[in-house]
């Protein structure tokens, strides 16, 4: 329900065993739907020849049966996305492939790099380069095929042309003979490597590895690159390392599935222990704990656990309504909730209600419910939600609105909570953050958007200043 677009998500599969290739990625899209709800793509590789098919809508909408039958190979890489740079367009979508004098690569990349636009002139001024897409993840296949024509090794072209890039990236890039997965050396975004039987699987989720069928090996780690091919999974390391890596904060309070694990660390452990934290943090004499479906429902679960006040189901889903942000336009937004979101009377009549949410936004969302409870009778309103105010804009994968648009802009918590009318309101601290990722196997964690603390620099809009 966050007014948010999210990531988007990666799988590749080396095919050691004979699989139906395309429907093991199929699933694994299906698995990884909820980063990216735009487009979708699919590129094989069988006997030296690239097929590929994207282009805009679900999973299930651009693939069926017919064509996943052709798409039948050795190795193959899958993608959905939310646009973060470039149009909301079918020659965006990925994978993108390109030829070039040593053949053909097929890239997917889940990220976003800060310095697109400079190398891209650069590109274009003094190499003629021509391109053919909006999107930054056509400069990594530009750069990649480029290196790999000066060094005829894919693996070492891949680390040159990331020597050259800076920003977020789970990238993975599939030759005719080879499947690659690399991760920026702040581990920014998220990739992990599973096996099925012989076959490998690099994916941005756990969750997309066991919806296959698959094991879970490991995360790759930051600056890594991992290589597959006929002999199996080697590994490339930085020779320099940074010494502290920023895995986004906001994967484990929202983006992920609660079912995955990223560095070691449960995302919904970390859901859970954030509604716990905001039990200590903001406790209220309340009758009811009640989640804003589907994201909220974990930390209010630890809420109600730690506060000892019963958790309750107070709002109905509707599942076949497009995403609240998508509607252009703050009436249609309104609007939207409504027809997405109702209140189960009988949970929140004359109650006080603690309404927990991950996040906030706009606002819109969480103003629509807070209406519709006390409508329905409910005697108070008490919001808490499971991330810090949103303040900053987000250069590395997170589409947010305008810095203005935002509702924490220049406002008081308490102007906040009048606006929203809400009986009080809690945001998560800033400072708490590292308590709901303990068991991640990563030191520290980016969290720019609440603080404006970028781990790799960006050149901000004076509005932004």
């Amino acid at each position: 329900m966050s007014e948010i677009k999210e990531a988007c998500g990666v799988i590749g599969i080396y095919n050691n065993d004979g699989l139906n290739l395309a429907k093991e990625l199929y699933y694994g899209l299906f698995a990884l739907q909820h980063r990216g709800q735009e487009s979708c793509g699919m590129a094989v590789s069988k006997d030296n020849t690239v097929k590929s098919h994207r282009d805009m809508g679900l999973v299930s909408e651009v693939f069926d049966d017919a064509k996943i039958m052709e798409l039948q190979g050795d190795i193959g890489i899958g993608h959905c996305r939310y646009s973060t740079t470039g149009n909301s367009e079918a020659n965006n979508a990925q994978p993108l492939t390109m030829s070039f004098v040593n053949g053909t690569l097929a890239i997917a990349h889940n990220g976003n790099l800060v310095n697109a636009e400079e190398i891209r002139q650069q590109l274009m001024e003094e190499q003629g380069a021509i391109f053919h897409t909006t999107i930054d993840s056509e400069i990594f296949a530009y750069l990649i095929a480029k290196k790999e024509s000066e060094t005829h090794l894919l693996e070492a072209a891949i680390r040159k042309a990331t020597d050259l890039v800076a920003g977020s990236y789970a990238l993975l890039v599939m030759s005719p003979s080879k499947l690659v997965g690399i991760r920026d050396p702040l581990g920014i975004k998220p990739l992990c490597i599973g096996i099925k039987d012989n076959s490998y699987i690099l994916a941005s989720e756990t969750c997309a590895i066991e919806s296959i069928g698959g094991k879970i090996l490991r995360d790759v780690e930051p600056g890594e690159i991992v290589v597959i091919d006929k002999n199996g999974l080697t590994s490339h390391k930085r020779e320099k390392q940074p010494s502290c890596c920023h895995p986004c904060i906001f994967e484990y309070i929202y983006f992920a599935r609660p079912d995955s694990i990223m560095d070691g660390q449960s995302i919904y452990e970390s859901r859970h222990l954030a509604g716990r934290i905001l039990a200590q943090r903001y406790p209220v004499d309340g009758d009811v704990v009640v989640a804003v479906p589907d994201s909220g429902i974990d930390a209010a679960i630890g809420y109600s656990e730690e506060s000892g006040i019963p958790y309750g189901i107070g709002l109905i889903k509707n599942r076949y309504i497009a995403r609240t942000f998508i509607q252009p336009g703050q009436t249609n937004r309104e609007e939207a909730v409504r027809i997405k979101l109702n209140v189960l009377e009988n949970a929140v009549k004359d109650k006080k209600v603690i309404l927990i949410d991950d996040s906030m936004v706009r606002g819109t969302v969480s103003r629509g419910i807070i209406k519709m409870m006390k409508r329905a009778g409910a005697k108070e309103v008490h919001m808490r939600i499971s991330a810090p105010p949103f303040t900053w804009p987000c250069f590395y994968g997170i589409d947010l609105p305008e810095k203005k648009q935002l509702t924490a802009y220049n406002r008081t918590i308490e102007d906040i909570r009048q606006q929203l009318q809400a009986d009080s309101l809690g945001f998560f601290y800033v400072e708490d953050l590292p308590k709901i990722i303990p068991n991640c196997k990563l030191k520290g964690h980016c969290d720019a958007c609440f603080t404006g603390n970028y781990p790799v620099p960006v050149t901000l809009k004076e509005e932004d200043q």
